[in-house]
């Protein structure tokens, strides 16, 4: 910070900030609006519509607005929307029709059941109850705290609700019990702790389905391009063994190369048991959420076996019982975690003042809507495929698993060009799974690897996804330091993803 050397000079840097914000919303602004008036200004291809070019511009202006921000994301892609309409390249019932996928009203519901989980305190007893079990060791108590993680990545679509409602208080308490705050002493126990959780949410975000807000969009994305569907249960199924393993592997990388220098935390242990004797017994509302929360996970899978529920039948006696899973298959993904919430409603857990007032979940829903029907019509377009057609020259005469190489590695370092996982995969996930694709890789083998990169990626930068800001903005760790190590956790995760995951899915007949 510099030393004023007058009064007048003491209120300058603040008033040449708020100059300057005007100017770089402007060049933003710029940007965007350059970025889709280039594409509109080439002429439109052979065998491709105006209306479809300019779907291609106005989605390209989006995407660019998305990273960049000039107002927040939910508002770029209602502008979006909005344009669609209003140059022709969509009438407005489509353009709309977005907001109607069950889908997105999946991810809405998965947010309201976060939201009771903060509020009635359940997140945080299943994290206490963790650490009391085996929080008495620096490096247990990141793994009581990655455990907690997991457990509600199951469900909960939401970093920031996991990361900066239940978990990140939880650590900072922890840090500063014994003395560790940003400055010299950072690296008591914070600068591990911070450093540890985000990488490790990051492979909970590539875990499950829910594991962030984006996966249901990459799904989506990877059944309008090949027509298979990647269930809760299969995503879940192809991921455990890999994403187990990066997870008993990168917090013993930070603890050897990033090391706390208090090492024993009995004191971790005994706050969980005083917080938990603080808290009681579980209340009405957590019993009610809890059973929501088993329900929607029970109902998912069920929904995953799918067409596998009448070779049950020699197990499962029963007609009646098959019937009932017969017919708990075929719900959509968006009907458990709905039934849930009205559970909730009903029983009072949820007040309909929480559903108005869950800010973030509305956002969700707003720019999930649009760019789910805008990425649905451009595929629809042609465009993709003559992309991938031009595209495929860069690799032809490779062997498929050369060109699968190159380009997810392209692919996950491309990250560092992006502050969310939401732009990075729409703009980027059905191109290269088409040229992949071309190049004859096995789809499930492209679709998987790009869905688990695109989590997996954003342990890149202190920018990467929803929770890095909630962990880097502690102060305890510094941005070449958080850089360097998210650097190291992609050499360590990208092998085991590959190799691991790769001969998993063999094992699996995916490939």
């Amino acid at each position: 910070m510099t030393t004023p050397e007058s009064s007048g000079s003491a209120v300058e840097p603040p008033l040449q900030e708020r100059q300057s914000r005007p100017n770089r919303i402007l060049l933003r602004w710029a940007i965007v609006l350059g970025a889709g008036l280039i594409i509109a200004l080439i002429p439109t291809p052979a065998g491709i519509t105006p209306q479809s070019w300019r779907l291609l511009a106005i989605f390209v202006a989006t995407i660019t607005g998305s990273i960049l921000r000039p107002v927040p994301g939910g508002a770029m892609v209602l502008l979006g929307v909005a344009a669609l309409a209003v140059t022709g390249a969509m009438p407005i019932g489509p353009a709309l029709a977005g907001y109607a996928d069950p889908i997105v009203w999946m991810v809405l519901a998965a947010f309201f059941i976060s939201r009771a989980m903060i509020k009635t305190g359940l997140g945080r007893r299943i994290a206490l109850i963790f650490i009391r079990a085996i929080g008495h060791h620096s490096l247990g108590l990141g793994y009581a705290l990655i455990s907690t993680d997991v457990v509600l990545g199951s469900i909960i679509p939401s970093t920031g609700a996991r990361a900066g409602g239940i978990i990140f208080p939880i650590a900072k308490s922890l840090a500063e019990a014994y003395e560790s705050r940003p400055g010299p002493s950072a690296r008591r126990l914070g600068a591990f702790l911070m450093a540890l959780l985000y990488q490790a949410d990051i492979i909970v975000c590539a875990m499950f389905l829910t594991g962030q807000a984006s996966n249901v969009l990459i799904a989506k994305f990877a059944q309008q391009t090949t027509g298979i569907e990647l269930s809760y249960t299969r995503w879940a199924v192809a991921a455990i063994v890999p994403a187990l393993l990066s997870l008993a592997v990168i917090p013993q990388l930070i603890y050897r190369v990033f090391p706390p220098e208090i090492k024993h935390t009995p004191a971790a242990a005994e706050f969980a048991r005083t917080e938990l004797v603080l808290m009681g017994r579980m209340s009405r509302a957590e019993k009610i959420l809890l059973l929501v929360f088993i329900l929607v996970a029970a109902l998912w899978m069920v929904r995953g076996l799918g067409g596998a529920i009448p070779s049950l039948t020699g197990i499962i006696p029963s007609e009646k019982v098959i019937s009932a899973l017969t017919y708990i298959a075929k719900l959509d993904y968006s009907i458990p975690p709905l039934l849930g919430v009205c559970v909730l409603i009903v029983s009072g857990v949820l007040e309909w003042t929480d559903i108005l007032g869950e800010r973030g979940a509305w956002d969700v829903f707003i720019w999930y809507g649009g760019l789910v029907r805008m990425a649905e019509a451009l595929g629809e377009t042609g465009i993709t495929k003559r992309f991938a057609e031009g595209a495929a020259s860069f690799t032809l005469g490779w062997k498929w698993w050369a060109a699968l190489g190159v380009l997810l590695l392209v692919y996950f370092y491309a990250h560092y060009g992006f502050a969310s996982i939401t732009a990075h995969s729409t703009a980027m996930y059905t191109p290269f799974l088409v040229v992949i694709l071309a190049a004859g890789a096995p789809p499930y083998l492209a679709i998987l690897s790009l869905a688990y990169f695109s989590n997996l990626d954003a342990s890149l930068t202190h920018y990467g996804t929803t929770s890095a800001p909630i962990y880097f903005g502690a102060e305890y760790v510094g941005q070449r330091k958080w850089w360097w190590l998210g650097l190291l956790a992609s050499f360590v995760n990208i092998p085991i993803w590959v190799l691991f995951g790769f001969l998993w899915w063999k094992l699996l007949k995916l490939w």
